[in-house]
């Protein structure tokens, strides 16, 4: 991995904050995502199970991770199973954990081989009156590629058809939503390696230059700097461009005059940074891009000032709309004719910042957490307000990434520069 190895004892604490929270008598099975087909004999790039890392650290396919706290036989009260190395697979693959390196990283203390997880599985459950089964709930999740957890359920389920099954996802999405210090620590270096990306581009970005040289530029600043890749698709929009939400093409050329809207981050030891910054392609915002730009800048300093222990994310996303609705009708694109005659359910604001503000954010960039909850110490949301004028050409959003703390928050992003004049002066500089 390109990453520094992770002090084990945030697997080891992992572990215990989920055993604590599933029933005595249990097994629960997690399993590493499958290596994804292209055409031919090509595959994807291989992306871990975010719940098997989060309780492992093991960063290979086909692992198998099974916690039995009450088995009988302590050393099988966690174990580990994976793809068995050889000399073959070093040569064409490269060399996978061996017991002693899979120990080191997970703190695990008894590994197997994958030849030997039925026979060591049936002896558990046999010893077990429930069994946690993984699988994606995440609620905007589209699942139509089945998994392997989702060949284990069936495969498990059929076998075991008089044991009471249980579902992980609701204790991992408790647990995971809580960060401690030292994935605070992973998640600002994600967020330190984006910084130094973004600013690589602004001494890039002129114009003619194209969409997908900036993001050249990005992929090689993250590169060398040990992060995975993008945390996901990096959004590149100039123009009209800007004003599409989900736009990922990269593929126009940045002309003078135009915005444009980056929304990047870089991916480090599989924690996700997540950062919009909204810059002009000149060099200098023209006056109407800086008003919308300081319109959308002054709701997201509210917005993070609302970001403490105890607020509900619902209420929170009505009051940031309430701030953009004045803001929208300082700048004329909405009035108080348009306000009031509304309709509640897609108020007026939401012609123009249709998005939610915040999401949670971790191994994953839209991570699980529970939305009804009251916010907490060691939360890490994101703060996105935006606005997106199609008939101007004009599309602003500002991002930061922000950790819950006991008396209010902090900004893992407050190095990155999103005050006009410091954008202004890095680019002209």
């Amino acid at each position: 991995m390109r990453y520094d190895r992770i002090d084990t004892e945030l697997f080891v604490q992992n572990r215990k904050r989920f055993i604590d929270g599933i029933v005595p008598q249990s097994v629960a099975v997690f399993n590493s995502n499958d290596v994804m087909p292209t055409n031919a004999d090509g595959t994807m790039k291989f992306k871990q199970n975010s719940d098997l890392f989060y309780l492992s650290g093991v960063d290979q396919e086909e692992s198998i991770l099974v916690l039995a706290p009450n088995a009988r036989d302590e050393n099988h009260r966690e174990v580990l199973f994976l793809k068995e190395t050889n000399e073959t697979i070093a040569i064409w693959e490269g060399a996978k954990l061996n017991v002693k390196q899979a120990q080191q990283v997970s703190g695990v203390q008894t590994v197997y081989w994958l030849k030997d997880f039925n026979r060591v599985f049936n002896m558990l459950v046999n010893e077990a009156s429930h069994i946690y089964l993984n699988s994606n709930e995440h609620g905007r999740a589209t699942i139509e590629v089945e998994s392997r957890d989702a060949r284990f359920v069936k495969w498990c389920t059929a076998k075991y058809p008089l044991h009471k099954i249980r579902r992980c996802a609701p204790v991992m999405e408790r647990i995971r939503a809580v960060k401690s210090k030292f994935e605070t620590l992973l998640l600002q270096e994600a967020c330190d390696i984006t910084e130094k990306g973004f600013r690589r581009l602004l001494k890039t970005v002129k114009p003619d230059v194209w969409e997908y040289e900036l993001e050249a530029e990005l992929i090689h600043e993250f590169t060398r700097n040990r992060a995975q890749g993008f945390a996901y698709e990096p959004i590149i929009a100039s123009g009209k461009s800007s004003c599409v939400l989900h736009y990922i093409q990269n593929n126009q050329q940045c002309k003078d005059g135009d915005i444009l809207l980056l929304d990047i981050g870089a991916e480090y030891a599989n924690y996700d940074a997540d950062l919009s910054r909204t810059i002009p392609v000149n060099g200098r915002y023209s006056p109407r891009q800086k008003d919308v730009y300081n319109a959308v800048l002054r709701v997201q300093k509210a917005a993070i000032k609302m970001l403490r222990p105890g607020t509900i994310l619902k209420q929170y996303h009505k009051e940031v709309g309430l701030l953009m609705q004045d803001e929208l009708v300082k700048l004329k694109l909405i009035d108080k004719t348009d306000i009031k005659n509304q309709d509640p359910k897609w108020p007026a604001y939401k012609k123009y910042f249709m998005h939610g503000t915040s999401h949670f954010l971790g191994l994953d960039t839209h991570d699980v957490g529970n939305w009804d909850l009251p916010m907490e110490e060691g939360n890490v949301f994101t703060c996105e307000p935006g606005i997106y004028i199609l008939e101007e050409g004009i599309g602003v959003r500002i991002e930061d990434d922000i950790l819950i703390t006991k008396k209010g928050n902090t900004n893992l992003m407050k190095n990155i520069p999103k005050e006009v004049e410091e954008i202004e002066e890095l680019m002209n500089s």
